[in-house]
């Protein structure tokens, strides 16, 4: 098993930033500074998928022997304040180019949804932990 680490952090309710492995993350807007904002939570969530996508994608496709000449992905998100807070529905649109068959094509789909481990996370239930630490000084 590998452990993945980010942390985030913000000061007086200014701009939140996530440090990752190999870079600084910004997310939403900051007033202050518009020319740092960032994507929301939500457009994360979308974007990180189709990046997954788009990797194991590649992969498949070379796995099975695919010219892969190009892939789009285009993911959109119904998000609903009123049924339940969070995405109500996620549809993937996949758009390779390539000359081989629908057949071919409709296996090298099984296989990258199989094989990718945001999908996975998104359409099964993934334990999580929330912790509250709460800082303080005790002066004796």
């Amino acid at each position: 098993m590998k452990a993945i680490n980010v942390l985030g952090y913000s000061r007086n309710n200014e701009q939140f930033v996530v440090k990752t492995q190999n870079a600084d993350v910004r997310i939403s807007n900051n007033a202050r500074f518009p020319e740092l904002e960032g994507p929301n939570p939500f457009e994360y969530i979308l974007a990180g998928l189709a990046g997954c996508i788009n990797a194991v994608g590649q992969n498949v496709a070379a796995e099975l022997g695919i010219n892969l000449k190009s892939l789009q992905v285009e993911i959109t998100g119904t998000v609903s304040q009123e049924e339940r807070i969070g995405f109500n529905k996620i549809e993937i649109i996949l758009k390779p180019s390539t000359d081989v068959s629908l057949k071919v094509l409709q296996t090298w789909l099984k296989l990258v949804q199989q094989k990718c481990p945001i999908y996975d996370n998104l359409v099964n239930p993934t334990p999580v932990e929330l912790i509250l630490f709460k800082e303080y000084n005790y002066a004796a």
